[in-house]
């Protein structure tokens, strides 16, 4: 599939993260990435920044293989796929997605 901006390609991503577990651990992985990037800037740890790779990632990847069935769209649109990870993580905490 193409998409030409992100507005096109977020319905898509809402699409294939249908399952609410799914969801679940994508928003504690990014949320947890997140806070690993902040601790690695303050602390200049280079390996927290390695980490956030693998708990962000690890989390949505179990999401997609274990509960959703299907591949985590990064592997096609990253950087979409990224941008739709933070506002899903956002409207979930704002309750506009269940959790």
């Amino acid at each position: 599939m193409s998409f030409r901006n992100f507005e096109e390609f977020y319905p898509f991503y809402l699409g294939e993260h249908a399952d609410r577990t799914s969801r679940r651990l994508h928003v504690i992985g990014t949320s947890a990435a997140v806070l690993q990037l902040l601790a690695a800037v303050v602390t200049g740890e280079p390996l927290l920044f390695l980490s956030a790779l693998v708990t962000g990632y690890g989390f949505a990847w179990v999401g997609h293989y274990v509960f959703e069935k299907n591949q985590p769209a990064t592997f096609k649109h990253p950087l979409f796929s990224l941008r739709g990870d933070f506002r899903m993580a956002r409207e979930v905490f704002s309750g506009r997605i269940p959790w």
